[in-house]
């Protein structure tokens, strides 16, 4: 009788084990899916500690015509444009070949005036840098102090590994760029970022399989893809395609890029967006939800064409924070990098203007009136 009894109360133990692990599991599936919904993961993130610097060093269509309307001026710009790349080239002489290549190669002071700009950020406080500038880039000596990179995140151990794989998303990242009217650079732009955010994160994962096989982290949980797509966001990327009273809204031509070929569009939401083998509607929404942010931008008298920082900001921290204005802050989530922390925003437009991968995503072409006033 007692055995009886003992087998019984392991068999109510087991079968009790099993019961309270599954409620706990979908207690646990349950939390995520509202904590998605009443959109509690979204990082808030906040305003980057250098946006007074954004602000400042960014000039507005309009300033630049002014500037470069003047042959004096453009002249003056680009002698001071040779002396700054000379005096960064003494402490930075990666940093500075990158851009003089691309000068170079392109003539397009417009861009490089960015990347100068891009980079002043690590030299606002170097005397030195500042005294070679005024000295006519006049090379005064001493060793280099950073011979690899001036930005941090280039220096980490991932990175040429990154590169490699997001280089092999150029030609699909081009597809998606002509069929929406994006950057590529710009989508490119949002991709590192959010690639970067899963280096701490994911570092097992890099080892065992990103690293010898050179491909991108994809996300299935509470972001989507390589780009980071978040379920509420995809639908409402999906609304504004085919709303027309909406700010976001992009045209005609723009209304079936997401149609659904299946009666289970959830379903098919996130195979196609979380396909590891083929990463088109992953770039195919970043792009249609940078477009449309442009769009309204646009509508409301703000040219955001040359603010890769406030675009992918607001790309990081929702359609819901988007609100057109005269100053928008550089920001979004917080991205630890090895102990550096970095916002979303800012990190995208350190690459973006970096020279990075520029072979596989060009800098877009200056708009006709810059190049009428350089000619």
């Amino acid at each position: 009788m007692f055995s009886k009894i003992k087998q019984l109360s392991w068999k109510v133990l087991l079968f009790r084990s099993f019961v309270y692990g599954f409620a706990l599991i979908g207690f646990g599936l349950c939390s995520a899916w509202l904590a998605v919904k009443l959109k509690l993961t979204n990082d808030p993130g906040g305003v980057d500690v250098n946006d007074r610097y954004f602000q400042h060093a960014t000039l507005s269509d309009e300033q630049r015509h002014a500037l470069l309307s003047d042959s004096a001026q453009v002249e003056s710009l680009k002698s001071q444009t040779y002396y700054k790349i000379l005096a960064l080239g003494v402490s930075h002489p990666k940093n500075a070949r990158n851009i003089l290549d691309y000068y170079r190669r392109t003539e397009d002071i417009h861009t490089v005036d960015h990347m100068l700009d891009a980079m002043g950020i690590y030299m606002t406080d170097s005397a030195d840098f500042n005294k070679r500038v005024n000295e006519g880039g006049k090379i005064l000596g001493g060793k280099s102090h950073n011979p690899s990179n001036l930005f941090w995140w280039s220096t980490v151990e991932e990175w040429p590994v990154l590169k490699v794989a997001v280089a092999k998303d150029a030609r699909v990242i081009d597809t998606v760029a002509k069929r929406t009217g994006a950057n590529p650079r710009l989508i490119s732009a949002v991709l590192i970022a959010e690639q970067i955010r899963l280096f701490d994160s994911r570092r097992e994962a890099f080892k065992k399989w990103i690293q010898p096989l050179k491909i991108l982290s994809n996300e299935t949980t509470f972001s989507w893809g390589v780009t980071g797509i978040k379920d509420f966001t995809a639908k409402t990327i999906e609304h504004n395609l085919i709303d027309k009273t909406s700010p976001f809204y992009l045209g005609a031509a723009y209304e079936h890029l997401l149609d659904f070929k299946t009666d289970k569009p959830d379903v098919e939401r996130f195979e196609r967006i979380t396909n590891t083998k083929n990463h088109y509607y992953a770039y195919l929404y970043a792009a249609l939800c940078i477009r449309q942010i442009e769009n309204q931008w646009q509508r409301a008298g703000y040219d955001l064409t040359d603010r890769p920082e406030i675009l992918s900001t607001l790309y990081n921290v929702g359609f819901i924070a988007s609100v057109p204005k005269k100053d928008p802050q550089v920001g979004g989530s917080t991205i630890d990098i090895q102990g550096k922390k970095y916002t979303f925003g800012r990190l995208a437009y350190e690459y973006y203007f970096s020279g990075e991968l520029a072979t596989e995503f060009p800098y877009p072409k200056m708009k006709k009136h810059l190049q009428t006033a350089l000619k």
